[in-house]
This record gives C-alpha cells, structure tokens and sequence, in this order.
C-alpha cells in the first residue's frame, strides 16, 4: 500500500475525564494514552487541532474528483476473523524506560533515526511479524513519552532487527522532522495520533484527526508533512502528503449508533489527513478485536462524497513545528 521516493468501561470514562486543556486558537485538549501519562503530542499540536471553521482549499474539489469521489469510508482495521494471525490495524507496543534497545539496519538509512529502538518479542508488528505488507510497529515509551515508529519492521535470517525506514519523536514536543525527511509513513508524520483507537471511542471522546490514504498524491507536501510520496507534479488536480479533510457540517449523523456518532463527530471536527499512498479512503484504526462489527460497517457506508478539503494554512505558526496557532 506504500510507493515511496528515496480495559474496563471504567476505565475508559476515566481516559476521557483525563484531558489536557487545549491553547486559544484553534489547539483542543489531548486525552492521555491508556495507562500512561503521555498524550500523542500537545494539546496545541496539528493532530488535536479543531479545523471545523477553516476556510476551504480552493484546489479541494479538484482533488476530490480524482480521489474515487463515488467511493465510501472504508476502516482498514478491526477482527480479521482467521484471515491473518492478528487484528487488522496498526498496534502500539507499551514499553518501558528500562526495555532492552535493538540497533536497526534501514533501508532508507539516510532519512531514519539512528538510535536504540526498544525491539523485542514482545513488539506488535501490522498484520504480524511475517505478514509481508507495510509492517509498521509503533512503540510508546511511557517513561520518557518518547515515540519510536518502523516502517517495514522485521528480523533478518541472523535475528537482527531491520526495516525500510524508522523515526522518533518526544510526545511532549511539537517538532517535526527535517524537511524532506520520510518516517514510517510517506508523508513523514508519525502515526499514532492518526490512529482511531477503541478505548477512546468507548469512552466518548475522539480528541484528534484520523491518518487515511488514497492511490494517486501529488509531489508535493503541506504543513506539517515533511515528504512527498507522489506520482504527479499536478498538485492542483491531485492532494498533496498532509492535505486535510473533514466531514461536512451538514452531514447528518443523528440516525447512526452512538459509537459511530463519536467517530463522525471527530471527522467533522477534526477531519482526515493523507498520510500515505494506498487505496483510496482507507483510514487507520489499531489493531483490536474489541472493535464492534456494528460501528465498521457502518462507517463503510459514509461517502466520500461528504468530505471537503480545508486550507489549514491559517495555523501554521513556523513550518518547522507542529504547533497550530
């Protein structure tokens, strides 16, 4: 799917109480990860940010005529009923500050963090540990809330650890990568806070905007994406890495369940960002069987049709920083 360049209900109530207050503009709040005291990265970050008054991009329906307008939303995670080992989705491994670090050979090496990853039998990989597809483990250190994420993530036949590219971030900091850098994913932004996770959606309170893809991107990159992915120089026809969209305000959600209501309420208020090449539509999710087969399907049936492209240029603050003011 890639082409590149180069817990109780208990406890779920008391996740959703546990929120950071946003800063004015346009910053929400940031919910802590389960049984952690990180968020995915401040409440004033571009994932938390609220973009349900930004102006429209002018180039949006452009890019929608040519992003499967007659297609639905389609949740690429959830039970995977014995087709594969594990759920489908990305997981996250917790670990801790005294997990063993692994050195990783990249193939992308000048574009990847070379640091100790905190690898071992325990991390989860996507679709397994020999899956063959996108591979991408995404691993919490809930001691310094630092985030370590792979892209290809597997052991060579001498059981050293390997991967197409790798990245790291502090949770607590709005920085991005260098310009041009990949990450785990094409558009070089992490993937965690992209990804739609059950227990906040148990809990009532989707507090982000979600990580999704489509086949055919542009080469170029919008704040705060850092990489380009692309096929096409054409970016007034075709979204660029980073391009956000929400679900229109007057889109009713009334009549779905009240899961599906929290999800659809955060796309409206927060919305989608293009993270990586793929088909068209697909938004992530982890990797969790406890996903009701109620709320995915119909999620299936939300048209692409009720989405919208915003002009998030009126947050940027420094090209060089998440931060949404």
């Amino acid at each position: 799917m890639r082409t590149r360049l180069a817990a109780t209900a208990a406890a779920a109530v008391a996740l959703a109480a546990t929120a950071l207050p946003g800063a004015p503009g346009w910053a929400g709040t940031a919910h802590y990860l389960p049984g952690t005291s990180c968020t995915a990265f401040p409440a004033d970050n571009f994932w938390h940010a609220d973009v349900s008054r930004l102006p429209l991009d002018k180039r949006g329906p452009a890019w929608l005529s040519h992003m499967s307008p007659t297609s639905k939303l389609h949740p690429d995670f959830g039970p995977s009923y014995g087709a594969q080992p594990v759920p489908y989705g990305i997981p996250i491994t917790y670990v801790k500050s005294s997990h063993v670090k692994a050195t990783v050979s990249f193939t992308y090496s000048d574009e990847s963090d070379h640091v100790g990853y905190p690898l071992g039998t325990d991390t989860k990989i996507e679709g397994g540990a020999n899956s063959g597809g996108d591979m991408h483990a995404v691993i919490v250190d809930t001691g310094t809330c630092r985030l370590y994420e792979l892209w290809k993530a597997h052991r060579t036949a001498s059981g050293r650890w390997a991967a197409g590219s790798g990245a790291t971030w502090s949770l607590t900091s709005d920085a991005l990568r260098p310009k041009g850098w990949t990450s785990a994913d094409a558009a070089g932004l992490p993937i965690l806070p992209g990804l739609l996770r059950y227990d906040e959606v148990r809990a009532g309170t989707v507090d982000h905007a979600i990580r999704f893809t489509t086949s055919i991107t542009s080469k170029g990159y919008l704040w705060p994406a850092r990489h380009s992915a692309g096929s096409t120089t054409d970016i007034a026809n075709y979204p660029p890495m980073g391009a956000r969209f929400r679900l229109k305000a007057s889109f009713a959600i009334s009549s779905y369940r009240a899961d599906t209501r929290v999800v659809l309420a955060a796309m409206k208020k927060y919305g989608l960002v293009l993270a990586d090449n793929g088909s068209p539509w697909f938004f992530q999710g982890t990797a969790d069987n406890a996903w009701p087969s109620g709320l995915l399907d119909e999620l299936k049936k939300i048209p692409a049709s009720a989405f919208e492209a915003v002009n998030t240029a009126p947050m940027e603050l420094n090209s060089n920083s998440a931060k949404a003011g």
